[in-house]
């Protein structure tokens, strides 16, 4: 009886104790770091295109055939260059037909000129009728008009013989080819026989949120740096700000902006894709929190505080703006506030948790990446 007495209280002390083991959940380990002060760049992060400083679709203003062609394929070349050279023999031959024409008609006018002259003193002494003289002045008036229009065909004559050398608008690198030697050329033809493209210096078009349009209202004036990095490219390439659009456009809330990069290295190439940065000046003071604490959910963007007591507080926080492995906060937590960096996710309100090995005194940004002038 008694041996049985025993047994019951030993169950009864075992179930209490697994009650008790079961209603203690065990503590979470989480990576923390401490809100700080400090003074980080003013940067802006967007998305850009590159594009051309200056572009030139080379089109034929005369048709004929094509005979040489002097450059490459990808190849550069200078303003001024001669790209192309069409057949020059019929337009050699309209130049003199134009200068015969004008030779003929000042001779003519030149007679017409002097009867006119002489039928004008006749009719003052009656010798001739008022009506001869008038029609002699007609006559003068009309090949002296000729004459105007000769000269205006042979200036024509010359442009299109000029024309028949095509010369480079521009400096830069010409891209694929339309037409070869040999084939015939349609003046003024939508498709450009080549299409040249000034690589450097090159702009960089990007856009940034119209919240940001004060700060560069009150940067106006200022020069500002802004920097590109291609894609798999570790190294930033530095310029400057050159443009800022006059207006927002209402479908993005976006403002227009390009910066302006020497490209020396040619690096930078048109249509490409690159990850801007545009850097307008220091910011002292700046609350920050590595990015990693922040967390997103459908009522904003909020961390977990680890209290003095070891329990996990979710705390809402609005998030300014982020820059490498940093987010600088508006509100929210105050400096020295102990945030979570790692194990969030395994968290709720009031969880018991253990902080383990990793930053546990500030936030610990990485290295920027390499700038450099291209």
């Amino acid at each position: 009886m008694i041996q049985r007495i025993f047994w019951c209280a030993t169950a009864v002390l075992g179930a209490a104790c697994s009650s008790r083991a079961a209603t203690t959940p065990p503590r979470i380990p989480v990576s923390v770091a401490r809100v700080e002060r400090r003074s980080v760049p003013f940067e802006v992060a967007a998305t850009g295109t590159v594009e051309p400083m200056r572009s030139a679709a080379v089109t034929s203003q005369v048709g004929g055939l094509l005979l040489h062609v002097r450059f490459a394929e990808g190849q550069e070349v200078a303003a001024g260059q001669v790209l192309f050279e069409i057949d020059p023999r019929p337009f050699a031959a309209a130049v003199q037909q134009a200068e015969a024409n004008l030779s003929r008609d000042v001779a003519q006018a030149d007679a017409a000129v002097r009867d006119a002259a002489r039928y004008q003193a006749l009719a003052k002494d009656k010798f001739v009728t008022d009506e001869d003289y008038q029609a002699k002045q007609a006559a003068a008036d009309a090949l002296t008009a000729t004459v105007r229009a000769d000269s205006a065909a042979l200036t024509m004559a010359r442009l299109n013989l000029g024309y028949a050398t095509i010369r480079a608008p521009i400096g830069g690198r010409t891209g694929g080819l339309l037409l070869h030697e040999g084939n015939q050329v349609i003046a003024n033809q939508s498709a450009p026989l080549v299409t040249i493209n000034q690589l450097r210096p090159i702009l960089v078009r990007f856009a940034v949120p119209a919240t940001e349009l004060p700060e560069l209202q009150r940067r106006a004036g200022q020069p500002l740096h802004v920097l590109a990095r291609p894609a798999q490219d570790t190294t930033a390439y530095e310029g400057t700000l050159a443009f800022v659009d006059n207006h927002v456009d209402p479908s993005t809330g976006t403002v227009l902006l390009k910066g302006h990069f020497t490209n020396a290295t040619g690096r930078l190439w048109p249509g490409e894709f690159v990850d801007v940065t545009l850097v307008m000046g220091e910011q002292a003071d700046a609350l920050v929190v590595p990015a990693q604490a922040v967390m997103n959910a459908q009522q904003g963007t909020y961390v977990f505080l680890v209290t003095p007591a070891g329990t996990a507080k979710q705390q809402p926080v609005t998030v300014q703006r982020t820059l490498d492995s940093l987010a600088v906060l508006a509100q929210g937590v105050a400096v020295g506030d102990m945030v979570v960096t790692d194990g969030q996710s395994r968290l709720t309100a009031d969880a018991k948790v253990e902080v383990r090995n990793g930053p546990t005194s500030e936030a610990d940004p990485q290295p920027a990446p390499q700038r450099k002038k291209p």
